[in-house]
């Protein structure tokens, strides 16, 4: 019998050497149990800096390794295959090579997915999902990975709906699923359920957060935000609880010490 009550919480843009704030992200997770979730981007890279977990990330948020479920972002793959995320987290990290993968979680499914990767119609990982969402018809769906659909953040070409990743939706939207959760802005945003065309659907819906808040840095808004853009922060590291029941699920986003944002509130499954 699954138990009536379960907890995620995690976020993304996590750990960098040249910074605290990730050290103080993983000061919130010491006391709130449950499954841990990275959204990608867990250490800092770029084309001169290979992400390095056993010394960036490993120190913060490495205490709660062995209960962390994680997701791949892009500055994973600055060195090169994410060789050194797959030797860091192993098989928690899903196939090596792969970086998409799915439990369940009390009497919810959850589905980790690799946004660093070919997700078009008819690719490996879009072809899994089907297949994954075929084969675990729960009443409650969640799902995450690195790169949003929707953001009020705009691109580095300007871009704030991302067509790339619509697949994703799509499939998950078939299904019924009921939360997407992301990152790769580095600030906090919950949208209203929506369809994967961007149009608000209260009751079919599905609502997306993005938390890049784990302490790599912070983003700020600089555009109109999105139509169904409901809650925005851009100075506040921390993390996104998430309680999971049978039927139903609420949220809190919580900020590290001196901080004041937070966001709260609670759903419906379909």
């Amino acid at each position: 019998m699954a138990p009536a009550e379960v907890v995620l919480v995690g976020a993304g843009d996590i750990a960098r050497c040249d910074g605290q704030d990730d050290e103080a992200t993983a000061a919130l997770l010491d006391s709130i149990p449950g499954t841990v979730i990275t959204l990608g981007d867990n250490v800092y890279g770029s084309s001169t800096v290979s992400p390095d977990f056993n010394n960036c990330y490993d120190p913060s948020w490495g205490r709660h390794k062995a209960r962390t479920r994680p997701a791949a972002g892009h500055m994973e793959y600055w060195s090169p295959g994410a060789a050194t995320y797959w030797q860091y987290f192993g098989a928690a990290a899903g196939d090596s090579g792969k970086g998409y993968y799915s439990y369940d979680l009390g009497g919810w499914h959850i589905v980790v997915l690799n946004s660093g990767i070919d997700v078009s119609v008819g690719s490996a990982e879009e072809q899994w999902l089907k297949d994954d969402l075929a084969a675990h018809p729960a009443t409650c769906t969640l799902a995450y990975w690195h790169v949003p659909r929707f953001s009020s953040v705009p691109n580095d070409q300007g871009v704030q709906v991302l067509p790339w990743v619509k697949p994703l939706w799509d499939d998950l939207y078939a299904a019924g699923a009921e939360l997407v959760l992301n990152a790769h802005y580095e600030v906090y945003e919950r949208f209203a359920p929506q369809t994967p065309d961007g149009a608000a659907e209260p009751g079919r819906g599905i609502r997306e957060f993005i938390v890049g808040t784990g302490g790599m840095g912070l983003n700020t808004f600089t555009v109109a935000p999105l139509a169904n853009s409901e809650v925005r922060n851009s100075g506040a590291p921390g993390v996104l609880e998430l309680t999971l029941r049978d039927g139903g699920y609420s949220w809190r986003f919580i900020p590290v010490s001196g901080k004041t944002f937070s966001d709260s509130g609670s759903g419906t499954c379909h």
